[in-house]
């Protein structure tokens, strides 16, 4: 599907003309059209085909929720494909010449990275669900939940329990390129102590040589496995060290960590999830089936442009002044707002990981 169009205010079709009659009485005089209802226009950029498929439309279908449940004929929502013929480059071109003002996504950073400059140009406003921070700045803002803040926050809450000596296993690649940054900062923030940073490609026996490398350098009081679920469990089963084990944001995505005997008692930081599951609730009774967990990025952007329209006159430029909201916003995912590089903050909760299932172990702070 190259695009499809959520129209909330209906249409009438005008009447066919009618040929006047030939008796010289007066023509009957047609009703007239009802003027359409001016709209800003809000383009939406996720996959809808491809390998993200599933994501992309778990947050399409997110976002026209959300601006059904806001009632609003201010906006028209137009979803495009970044996955379709041209990618990411031809999808903004698309939204761009059908007059968005606004831009909701695209979900990967190269996206974002291939999008930015064209609306940048257009004076549109990106608001991404990118978790890489880099691509944010100059007109473009990303949602994504990121591993900085996440780490920061677990890190945190570990100092607060006493902890002072560090060390991390964290993957190759992007992602874990930017946790070793946020480990190292967060540490030094905390005037903590980082006794072993270990990097591994996602292959067994270099799990185990990390691990190895770690527990070579002695107990500490905590560690950092920058990692899916799957992977820290694997790595926490073989680690069989003291101390205070911890994840990041990818943990919120796993059901079954409590399995892990090994990973019980670790902690990790992610949003809250109370209203996610009420999300959850509704999206399965409409579309009969879960969502992806990203899909909460698509109807918190929608809540937002929503609030926006308020301020947002029909066929001017999006008022940019509202993403410098210091009191933040409040959606699916709990409060956030932007920071001057353009990265949504975040009120995160510290969870701990049980054989039963997963309990706060520190509530998320209810303002900044």
């Amino acid at each position: 599907m190259a695009a499809g169009t959520l129209a909330l205010a209906g249409c009438q079709t005008a009447p066919k003309p009618t040929e006047e009659p030939a008796t010289s009485a007066p023509p009957p005089t047609a009703k007239p059209t009802p003027r359409a209802v001016e709209r800003n226009e809000v383009a939406l950029l996720v996959p809808l085909s491809g390998d993200n498929a599933g994501v992309g439309t778990s947050i399409a279908n997110a976002a026209k929720m959300a601006l059904i449940d806001m009632d609003t004929q201010a906006l028209r929502l137009t979803i495009y494909d970044t996955a379709g013929p041209g990618g990411a480059r031809a999808a903004v071109n698309d939204a761009l010449g059908a007059g968005s003002g606004l831009i909701l996504g695209p979900l990967l950073s190269e996206n974002v990275r291939a999008v930015s400059p064209a609306a940048r140009q257009a004076g549109v406003p990106v608001i991404a669900f990118s978790n890489d921070e880099e691509v944010a700045g100059d007109g473009v803002y990303i949602l994504g939940f990121t591993p900085s803040q996440s780490i920061a926050r677990s890190v945190s809450w570990a100092k607060a329990q006493g902890a002072k000596e560090y060390s991390a296993l964290v993957p190759s690649g992007e992602y874990g390129q930017r946790a070793s940054r946020a480990f190292l900062r967060s540490v030094d923030a905390a005037n903590g102590n980082v006794r072993a940073l270990e990097v591994y490609n996602r292959q067994r026996a270099a799990i185990d040589a990390a691990v190895d490398k770690v527990k070579a350098r002695g107990p500490v009081d905590a560690i950092l496995i920058a990692d899916s679920g799957r992977i820290a469990s694997y790595a926490a089963s073989r680690l069989q060290l003291g101390g205070q084990l911890m994840g990041t944001e990818l943990w919120a995505a796993e059901d079954n960590l409590g399995q892990t005997r090994a990973l019980q008692g670790a902690i990790y930081a992610a949003v809250p999830d109370n209203r996610f599951d009420q999300l959850v609730a509704r999206y399965r009774a409409r579309y009969n089936v879960a969502p992806f967990r990203l899909a909460s990025l698509g109807y918190d952007a929608m809540l937002l442009a929503v609030r926006a329209s308020s301020n947002w006159p029909a066929g001017r430029p999006f008022p940019r002044e509202i993403l410098r909201d210091r009191d933040g916003f409040g959606g699916v995912d709990g409060i956030f707002r932007f920071d001057r590089s353009g990265v949504a903050q975040r009120a995160l909760e510290v969870r701990r990981v049980t054989a039963s299932g997963i309990q706060t172990a520190d509530a998320a702070p209810s303002a900044f």
